[in-house]
């Protein structure tokens, strides 16, 4: 569990350099691992490994399909291949990632960052928020959208064991550490962060910290928000969701990607077949964004604990937000 009191004291990282600094103990662990980038190495973390083991990485160049191929036909010749580029950039690609790595469950993963509005002053055309919609569509795929720099680490140790496809989201801005160590999160579960019995606020990405400073709020009001950090978007975790759905009666969703598809459609999906309750989501509506810093952006499409907040009293008190 969280301590909601302590969460203006905690440090921030970057999910990028969680991400780059696991490649580097993965590519000493197990000489499978090999990495390839899209022309964007400083920026994914990927020259920490590509300093490291020269021989084991691929600059493809700003050629994503290209990319997606190259590292499909390295997975089938033994190897576990690493690829990266920005989240915007996912559909370029999204044919060979569909047919070419995905239709044979080639054992590639995927880890995009820049996802979001946290690209903030580069604008709409770099605001990746249709990219979990579309990889939750295609078959094989695991869709991962760490919250910190601590699960970002966990679950990129956890997608070079696995095998099959794996896509991971990560954040542009530093985001505070919400786990201290890699195994206070169990891979593939919605990881309770507090107590709570009002309602449920399951999020992902960088609004599970946005639902924690909701809650210590919501808590002053003597609302008791129960917050889950939904990290693994698919498959769901159909045994945590139920159970916090059963407990509350009430469910609040929050993700930095828009509504349509997103973890707000995974969770409204299995609810409204499992056990139907009220679901309010919060995310971009049908949209694209204007530019600004992410900040201003959050709080401008209501993504913000303060909207958080707003939507939860309202849910409490049988209104619609």
């Amino acid at each position: 569990m969280i301590d909601l009191s302590k969460l203006s004291s905690l440090p921030i990282k970057a999910l990028r350099d969680g991400y780059g600094e696991t490649l580097v103990k993965l590519g000493k662990e197990d000489p499978k691992i090999v990495c390839l980038d899209g022309d964007l190495m400083d920026s994914t973390r990927m020259q920490k490994f590509a300093k490291e083991f020269p021989q084991k990485f691929f600059e493809i160049g700003i050629a994503e399909q290209d990319m997606i191929g190259t590292a499909t036909g390295m997975a089938f010749a033994g190897m576990t291949p690493f690829a990266s580029t920005f989240a915007a950039f996912v559909t370029r690609c999204f044919d060979q990632l569909r047919y070419t790595l995905a239709y044979p469950k080639a054992n590639v993963k995927f880890v995009v960052t820049h996802a979001g509005l946290g690209v903030g002053e580069d604008g709409a055309s770099a605001h990746a928020i249709n990219d979990i919609a579309l990889m939750r569509s295609i078959q094989n795929f695991t869709v991962i959208v760490p919250a910190d720099y601590t699960s970002t680490r966990m679950y990129i140790d956890w997608a070079a064991k696995y095998h099959g496809p794996v896509f991971i989201r990560l954040t542009r801005q530093d985001l505070p550490v919400l786990y201290e160590k890699e195994s206070d999160y169990i891979s593939g579960k919605a990881n309770v962060l507090t107590d709570g019995s009002d309602l449920a606020i399951i999020a992902c990405g960088a609004e599970v910290y946005e639902a924690l400073a909701a809650a210590a709020e919501l808590k002053k009001r003597g609302v008791r928000a129960k917050v889950v950090d939904n990290a693994m978007v698919k498959p769901l975790d159909h045994e945590t969701i139920l159970k916090v759905a059963k407990e509350t009666g009430h469910v609040l969703t929050c993700e930095d990607h828009s509504i349509i598809g997103g973890l707000g459609g995974a969770i409204s999906e299995f609810l409204s077949e499992n056990y139907p309750v009220p679901v309010h989501r919060i995310g971009l509506r049908d949209i694209f964004a204007i530019s600004g810093t992410p900040r201003e952006l959050f709080e401008h499409y209501g993504l913000s604990y303060n909207h958080i907040v707003d939507a939860a009293v309202a849910m409490k008190n049988g209104r619609k937000k």
